[in-house]
């Protein structure tokens, strides 16, 4: 079962311009509105915005210098939030702003000061998801208004490892609301409690989801870098659709412990970023192992703090890249960027293997629905029994939004929860069955595919542009995915801007072993830097604009 079918079975996503580089690639700007912020209410006007794809080092030799605090750059972001997200284009990016988002920062300021500095991530301003606890003024609500109120009583790990680095909490991202487990018929980007997130290339397109507030947020340069989660494709999707760097580590590099779950086989955190070495610099900055999330100690050893020593302008010289081609795209646009991208891997020295995988990983879809089901429900019903509202089960949930239906459910409804309710739980014979002829059979798919071919990493288009925004209908997905196979199998993928389609951006997929981020980084970073295809949003108002 390929992605879009699977969206449709079980709505999993489960998203002065530029005077400063990205890492040492500059941006493009779009030919259409270029400079320009063109929104519903405020016609087009100049997008000078003084950090626009400004990267983490920048920020940092800012503040080093004294040209900026962090207290400075938070406002500046906040500043911008007001302009673009809640007014102007309305992004509705950022579902919630902290505040306590300037006291952090003067906490860091004042340590700087004092000569301390803590990492690469001290005073960077950073939005994480609306899915992940913060014990704080802030709810954690996966968009829901069923849980609306509902404040944590402790950190998430990585919130907890993002506090010890240093790093700015700004506020909480808009998402697909239950990290698009809620309908069968779902609209990416939207949640009752925060409606609908839009495209920052083509205001009428979709974010796609579930971590849609994140990936646009990056995008639109609202924060310096955010953390979104994934389930299939969460993360990745959202950065290939919104031009950005999204990074789904190996399921047990980073702790699930203090997020609302999916699926303990397939959830992890990751980072979302205007560039490859942030994505980095993010992703080492949440490593650890968490005694509450027992996955994690299969980390033990093989987690880094500091990806960026990976990054290498030749990571892709003599490299063994899969491709699989038997499955062509009716989209004339991704064939050829997919040509493109394989000719540029190519000039990067890379020797591109012709693979077939990808008809074999579909058939295993139809378990996928199961595993997530099962474990979807075993999972909330565990977060929901230790929170601090009056909800406390998956029935209440759906109770709930019944009670509520005019708020709650004004478009789709919540078939994925009820389907999950009916299910008995973690020992019934389906769901065991499942996770071997599913994920079992996946990884064995993959990893003899590997290691018959001596790969160094699998490589394709991530999916393909944003489909338009549909809250009656839903998603509509073309066939061109390739989230399943790293998310069935719990394996590590990464998706870097490869180009755009019809004026919106299209990313590039590198997947592998579990625990190879390193060698996907570097591979990754490589194309990067050669191919430059990171393009600044437009904010067309619409399609046919």
């Amino acid at each position: 079962m390929n992605r879009r079918n699977f969206i449709k079975s079980s709505s999993v996503a489960g998203i002065s311009v530029a005077a400063f580089s990205i890492a040492g690639c500059t941006a493009s700007t779009p030919e259409k509105n270029k400079n320009t912020i063109s929104g519903e209410h405020n016609g087009d006007s100049k997008d000078d915005f003084a950090l626009n794809e400004i990267t983490i080092a920048s920020l940092q030799d800012k503040m080093q210098s004294g040209e900026y605090t962090s207290r400075a750059i938070t406002q500046l972001y906040l500043d911008r939030i007001q302009q673009i997200d809640k007014a102007g284009p309305k992004l509705n990016a950022v579902i919630e702003i902290n505040p306590d988002a300037l006291s952090i920062a003067d906490a860091m300021d004042k340590e700087r000061k004092a000569g301390k500095i803590r990492g690469p991530l001290h005073g960077i301003p950073v939005l994480i998801k609306d899915n992940i606890d913060t014990a704080d003024k802030m709810q954690t609500t996966a968009g829901a208004l069923a849980l609306e109120g509902n404040i944590a009583k402790r950190d998430a790990f990585i919130v907890d490892k993002l506090r010890i680095s240093g790093a700015v909490l700004l506020g909480k991202t808009n998402l697909s609301e239950w990290a698009n487990f809620r309908s069968t018929s779902s609209c990416s980007g939207w949640s009752s409690r925060g409606g609908q997130t839009k495209s920052p290339y083509i205001l009428d397109h979709n974010p796609c989801g579930s971590s849609s507030g994140s990936g646009v947020a990056v995008a639109a340069n609202l924060c310096a870098v955010a953390i979104g989660t994934e389930t299939d494709g969460s993360i990745t999707c959202p950065a290939s659709v919104n031009g950005v760097v999204g990074i789904k580590p190996t399921v047990g590099l980073l702790s699930r412990s203090g997020i609302i779950p999916i699926s303990s086989t397939q959830d992890t955190a990751g980072p979302l970023a205007r560039t490859v070495t942030d994505a980095a610099i993010l992703l080492g900055a949440l490593t650890g192992v968490d005694t509450a999330d027992p996955v994690t100690a299969n980390s033990s050893g093989k987690a880094q703090a500091d990806y960026t020593s990976f990054l290498k302008a030749d990571g892709l010289k003599g490299k063994n890249i899969g491709i699989d081609r038997k499955r062509k795209s009716t989209n004339q646009h991704l064939e050829q960027l997919l040509d493109d991208s394989i000719a540029l891997l190519k000039q990067q020295g890379a020797n591109i293997i012709e693979v077939d995988y990808l008809h074999a990983i579909n058939e295993l879809g139809k378990y996928e629905t199961e595993i997530l089901q099962c474990e979807f429900k075993d999972g909330v019903n565990k977060y929901l029994a230790n929170g601090n509202i009056s909800i406390k089960t998956l029935k209440d949930v759906i109770a709930y939004n019944i009670a509520n239906e005019e708020k709650a459910m004004p478009y789709f409804k919540q078939e994925q929860l009820e389907n999950c309710e009916k299910k008995n739980g973690l020992n019934e014979p389906a769901y065991k069955d499942a996770l071997l002829k599913g994920r079992d059979a996946a990884r064995k798919i993959i990893d003899d595919v590997i290691a018959k071919n001596k790969l160094d990493a699998i490589a394709g288009i991530t999916m393909g542009p944003a489909c338009s925004i549909d809250v009656m209908y839903g998603d509509r997905w073309g066939e061109d995915f390739l989230t399943q196979p790293a998310a069935m199998t719990g394996y590590p993928h990464i998706s870097v801007p490869c180009g755009m389609a019809n004026r919106l951006p299209v990313g590039l997929s590198f997947f592998g072993a579990a625990y190879t981020e390193p060698q996907l980084l570097a591979a990754a970073y490589c194309y990067e830097q050669a191919s430059k295809k990171r393009v600044v949003p437009g904010f067309i108002k619409a399609f046919l604009d």
